[in-house]
């Protein structure tokens, strides 16, 4: 097949979406596939990158570190129309998204969306009282309502996400395919123990400390602050507990803040943003992961720290109900008790349970070539399809 995979985030850039769609086009032409990208201009990006194509692009108004593509480029649709495309996937409901839709429809092609975000946790981004925060949840759900009821096809990472856009009216198909990871690359034996001392030796951290470890956005949406909020009591009588933080984001100034406050300097490391080639050996680090969010779609994080073999201690949440297992590759909260017995299982009270072990078994699942192939077969059941009754009814936007 020859494919075209939307995005307005991609390799280099750093996050669930740019990962996932980065991993599906070399999964895709491991399958014998053609796969061409459409995305948007990123600083660092590689001087040459096999059928990539990049549109100018600006900063996202409401989060900078974020780009959004130019809407429709006459040369690249003219590229386009040579491709002998037979599908287009977009990633994004925003321009490239449009652009991937115009094009669909344009060239008569089938189209098929992943709906990566759950638009609604991150409004704050863009209003800052809660009545307009009121008005722009429900604006989010019935744009997301409209980009998903014009496709063919609907893919999801979970069934969170499905029962989602179920409750928003969302009447097309939908495919839960969960993103995978490639596994080789958080497998703990890649790293030699030197390279991990010497990783810890830079930010301090001792043989003898217990280390909790959060990789990702750096966030208000990733509620990281619940969790330090949480450390004053836990670390006063843990005096060897130590909570590194990777990533940046919004937040960081404020959380650093947090920790000055709370006195809690010498127990906490944040290192910044980190190249994504080296998180892997980043993940060597914990000796479990932790979160409070409650605005993941899958949570590859979750996955990511697994397959590195850190059990998870995270806050309950229905996309956390196929990978993590109560006492067996770690432990969910609900509130500060929860948090900290999750904690102190792991460290200090249940060494019978090999956690690490069974937190690697419990992601095998979840492997980028296993992701491929459930996308695949999406594609072939959409292309099997009547072409002519696909054409009446997916565009027909007074269905909506």
């Amino acid at each position: 097949m020859n494919i075209g995979l939307f995005t307005e985030t991609y390799y280099p850039e750093i996050n669930g979406v740019a990962n996932s769609v980065y991993m599906l086009k070399n999964e895709l032409e491991k399958r014998g596939h053609h796969v061409y990208v459409f995305t948007t201009t990123t600083p660092g990006a590689p001087e040459y990158e096999h059928n990539v194509f990049r549109v100018p692009s600006i900063p996202f108004i409401f989060i900078t570190e974020r780009r959004v593509g130019l809407f429709y480029q006459p040369k690249l649709a003219q590229i386009m129309r040579k491709l002998n495309l037979d599908i287009i996937h977009t990633h994004t409901e925003f321009s490239l998204g449009i652009f991937g839709r115009i094009m669909a429809k344009e060239l008569k092609l089938p189209i098929v969306h992943t709906y990566h975000t759950i638009y609604e946790d991150y409004t704050h981004y863009m209003t800052h009282f809660r009545a307009l925060d009121r008005r722009a949840k429900a604006l989010a759900r019935t744009y997301s309502k409209v980009c998903c009821n014009t496709v063919e096809q609907v893919i999801v990472p979970t069934e969170k996400t499905k029962d989602l856009l179920m409750q928003y009216s969302v009447h097309k198909d939908i495919s839960v395919v969960p993103t995978g990871i490639d596994l080789s690359k958080f497998d703990r034996t890649q790293y030699s123990q030197e390279e991990v001392q010497d990783l810890k030796q830079k930010y301090g951290l001792l043989p003898e400390h217990k280390i909790m470890l959060y990789i990702g956005r750096v966030s208000p949406e990733k509620n990281i602050e619940e969790i330090i909020n949480a450390m004053p009591e836990y670390m006063k009588t843990r005096e060897q507990v130590r909570f590194v933080i990777v990533g940046n984001g919004p937040a960081l100034e404020k959380l650093e803040n947090l920790v000055k406050e709370l006195h809690l300097e010498k127990q906490f490391v944040f290192t910044g943003a980190q190249p994504w080639d080296r998180i892997g050996l980043f993940y060597q680090l914990g000796d479990v992961f932790v979160s409070a969010s409650k605005s993941e779609t899958q949570g590859l994080t979750y996955i990511e720290a697994m397959a590195s073999g850190l059990p998870v201690v995270a806050k309950e949440d229905k996309c956390l109900e196929d990978i993590l297992e109560q006492g067996f590759n770690g432990y969910s909260f609900t509130d500060q008790q929860g948090l900290y017995y999750g904690l102190d299982q792991i460290f200090f009270e249940d060494k019978n349970t090999e956690y690490s072990k069974n937190a690697i078994e419990k992601v095998k699942k979840y492997s980028s070539e296993e992701f491929a192939y459930q996308v695949e077969q999406v594609y072939q059941q959409v292309m099997s399809r009547d072409r002519v009754f696909c054409r009446r009814t997916v565009y027909d936007t007074k269905k909506i």
